[in-house]
């Protein structure tokens, strides 16, 4: 009799105590500027114009929020997950006019200049002349690290001198 009656008090302790939990599961998380760093590049997360935000994780793992200084640092970062293609996966993005967050996948990208990154992509939510879709901004990312490859975290070859 006595371990039913702990039992049933112990039940509504736990369902307040994980009721209280302000993490979510889904949808982007708070940033809090120029104190968080980009998963991928390390550098401060500060622009609210043009960061990201992956939420996945492992199919038998708790969700996990990762945070990003810019599209292209997020791209590459989940490329590299085995777990990319998991349709949990969120990425969220800044909208580039409004800076509030918006679907990654269903967003339009413009190209503009001084991004965290130089990756030079912009989020809006409505399509414009010359905008990309999310596939079209993946390859621009790409492109661009193919190109300068100074975000590959690669060390550099040392140059020989020539006498």
């Amino acid at each position: 009799m006595m371990q039913i009656l702990r039992f049933i008090l112990i039940i509504p302790l736990f369902l307040l105590l994980t009721s209280c939990s302000d993490e979510k599961n889904t949808g982007p998380g708070e940033v809090r500027w120029d104190r968080e760093i980009c998963t991928r590049c390390a550098m401060a997360v500060s622009d609210p114009k043009f960061s990201a935000q992956v939420r996945g994780g492992e199919s038998d793992k708790k969700m996990k929020l990762y945070k990003f200084d810019d599209l292209g640092c997020a791209v590459i970062w989940l490329d590299q997950q085995k777990w990319k293609d998991d349709p949990r996966t969120e990425i969220w993005i800044n909208d580039s006019e409004t800076k509030k967050w918006i679907d990654a996948k269903k967003a339009w990208y413009v190209k503009v200049n001084n991004t965290p990154m130089d990756y030079g992509l912009g989020a809006v939510v409505e399509q414009k002349d010359g905008s990309f879709n999310f596939e079209q901004a993946k390859k621009h990312v790409y492109s661009v690290e193919q190109r300068s490859n100074m975000h590959s975290a690669q060390p550099l070859t040392p140059k020989t001198e020539k006498n």
